[in-house]
């Protein structure tokens, strides 16, 4: 079976612009109704026109039948008196149809007179008395003509017995010059109004369609890359175009959103695998190192082989942490992303209803366990006596979270520095923070310190810096929990680290003993 191609059925595009399309679909209705008005007017007219000259005829026959035809060549004064109707004649005929006597109201007729037709007395009854039209004999213009038949006592003595006909005749040529004019003036005044038209409909076209062409602009700026632009609002948001460029704006906003987005998520991409890649290559070098060194024979006494597999050892150690903490953002990072009631998370938390106070009471022994020396308070939120705080959390990862703050303080404040633990609710949420009164950070470091492999100071050694991913898991495990960990700080005012959960759901009682 052969196979027809396929064709777009769509029809051929048209090769006007959509200006043009409208102007001319426009200015053909205006011709049509113009014509169509022209037509109906001159119409009216001509029917108007010989109406009344069909009135004339009518009266003008009645009296013409009414006189009896003068004998010899001679015209009686009745007669003549038809001469102020104009273009008229007046034929008297025989029962037969012979023509008795002719009267022309004007000396020459226009068109050499009517075409008359031979109408004996019975055509004439047939008539009925009805005006009809004929053609001039040698004009190009027709006339109207009315038969009536004469009543036999008009007649002289002698020749009552013999009855006739009269034919009164009026030509129309006046009727067709005043609707030729009517006719001609109305072409002239619609085609000068159509121009007219014209050229008022190519301005209001071009300004209806303005909107189109500021739209029209702001897509090729688009298309060249510039995502921030935006169509005006140059109509009513309740019109077809207000309401177009509504949406085209908000579409244009969340194409700029998104490409922003993933412009911004491709920079922390290749910014993570930078930053991954350089602090799994410094345990990896520190390995290879000692491994070449026991290769090459450079460890003669136990105690150097013994040196250098503990070093080999913590290597591995913090590889595994490493790796583990970024296996751990990733799984964060996949819940987040493909977050749905009908997907099981990548990284469930074990969930039940617990007290902050009670984490907030071990990292009070934490950083006395970490610095004897060093000043440590459990106070409310801000201050003030600690309240309690309930929670619905999984409580090893807060404790995490907790454990990653009072390091943080305890190896980033010189030593001697006081610390405030405080727990309690503020504004209907679980609120437990860690305070410092240490140098502070910077508003550029403060709106980076959550950052993946971000460290305030570069020089630290990874002793002392860390890899830079402990405060990024703590901002990933809180907003897992539905709540939000911010910092409060300034240069000379230390750091203040705020953890905030919603509170218990008061439908979630009885469920101390089970996991969500």
């Amino acid at each position: 079976m052969k196979r027809r191609a396929w064709r777009p059925t769509g029809g051929r595009p048209s090769r006007l612009s959509l200006r043009a399309r409208l102007l001319c679909l426009s200015i053909a209705l205006v011709a049509v109704g113009l014509l169509g008005t022209g037509m109906t007017v001159t119409t009216a007219l001509r029917g108007y026109l010989q109406d009344r000259v069909d009135d004339r005829l009518v009266l003008t026959g009645q009296i013409a039948a009414r006189l009896a035809p003068p004998a010899g060549t001679g015209t009686t004064p009745s007669v003549r008196t038809l001469s102020v109707l104009g273009d008229t004649t007046v034929t008297y005929l025989d029962d037969d149809g012979t023509t008795r006597r002719a009267f022309d109201a004007s000396t020459a007729p226009p068109g050499g007179g009517p075409e008359l037709p031979p109408l004996d007395r019975e055509a004439v009854l047939a008539r009925e008395g009805r005006p009809f039209t004929v053609s001039a004999r040698d004009g190009d213009h027709d006339w109207r003509v009315i038969a009536l038949t004469q009543p036999a006592q008009v007649f002289p003595p002698g020749r009552e017995d013999t009855r006739g006909s009269v034919l009164v005749a009026t030509s129309l040529d006046e009727v067709d010059r005043t609707v030729t004019t009517t006719r001609n003036l109305s072409l002239t005044v619609g085609a000068a109004l159509l121009a007219l038209l014209t050229a008022a409909g190519w301005f209001a076209v071009r300004s209806g369609l303005r909107p189109l062409t500021r739209i029209e602009e702001t897509t090729t700026a688009i298309a060249a890359g510039d995502y921030s632009h935006r169509v005006p609002e140059l109509a009513a948001p309740h019109t077809e175009v207000g309401r177009l460029t509504a949406c085209l704006n908000q579409m244009l906003a969340q194409i700029d959103t998104s490409f922003r987005a993933r412009a911004q998520a491709e920079a922390r991409t290749r910014r993570f695998f930078a930053d991954a890649g350089h602090e799994l290559r410094t345990p990896l070098v520190g390995i290879k190192g000692y491994t070449d060194l026991y290769r090459m024979g450079a460890l003669p006494t136990r105690d150097d082989l013994d040196q250098t597999m503990t070093r080999i050892a913590e290597e591995s150690e913090r590889l595994a942490r490493l790796v583990e903490e970024m296996f751990l953002l990733a799984r964060l990072d996949e819940d987040t992303a493909h977050a749905g009631p009908d997907r099981a998370p990548a990284f469930a938390l074990d969930l039940a209803p617990m007290d902050l106070r009670t984490l907030a009471a071990d990292a009070l022994h934490d950083v006395r366990a970490l610095d004897a020396t060093r000043p440590v308070a459990l106070t409310g939120p801000g201050g003030g006596k600690p309240a309690t705080a309930p929670a619905v959390a999984d409580e090893a990862r807060l404790r995490q979270v907790v454990t990653n703050l009072i390091g943080n303080a305890v190896l980033h404040t010189p030593s001697g520095t006081p610390i405030r633990i405080g727990v309690g609710v503020v504004g209907g949420r679980a609120v437990i923070e860690v305070a410092d009164e240490g140098p502070g950070l910077t508003p550029t470091e403060r709106e980076r310190v959550f950052d993946r492999f971000y460290r305030t100071d570069d020089s630290r050694t990874r002793a002392t810096g860390g890899s830079g991913l402990g405060l990024a898991i703590a901002h990933a495990l809180v907003t897992a929990h539905d709540g939000r960990i911010t910092l409060d700080t300034a240069p000379g005012q230390g750091c203040t680290f705020r953890i905030e959960l919603p509170l218990p759901d008061p439908s979630y009682r009885g469920i101390a003993d089970g996991k969500a």
